[in-house]
């Protein structure tokens, strides 16, 4: 599916994994955000990744332990990042141009930090 192609995005595009230009998983897709004003037509204009945007899908006493826990960082895709949709989404630029990993990146400093055994 190519990026300007009519697709369903709550139930096709929320949600799915995404991988950066260099093949590596770097999140899902948590939330859409969409530009527009009443009589103009609506369009996307971002893909928003991390725990901060789950605020508006989780309950408050959920998001509170989730961003206890990760934190509430929100990574802003533009949608002009997207190459393609299939059951993945595909970006046209590394990971760490587009702030994502971040989250990813701290908590496994965090983890590395834990004895084991």
């Amino acid at each position: 599916m190519k990026r300007d192609a009519s697709i369903k995005l709550v139930s096709e595009v929320r949600d799915l994994q995404i991988v950066d230009s260099e093949g590596r998983n770097c999140g899902i897709c948590d939330d859409i955000e969409f530009h527009g004003a009443p009589g103009t037509p609506l369009t996307v204009a971002a893909l928003l990744v991390g725990p901060g945007a789950y605020r508006r899908r989780l309950p408050r006493w959920a998001f509170r332990l989730v961003a206890m826990i990760a934190g509430e960082r929100v990574a802003r895709i533009p949608w002009k990042a997207v190459d393609k949709i299939t059951a993945r989404i595909f970006l046209s630029g590394p990971a760490e141009e587009l702030g994502l990993l971040r989250t990813e990146d701290r908590l496994a400093r965090a983890f590395r930090k834990i004895p084991t055994s």
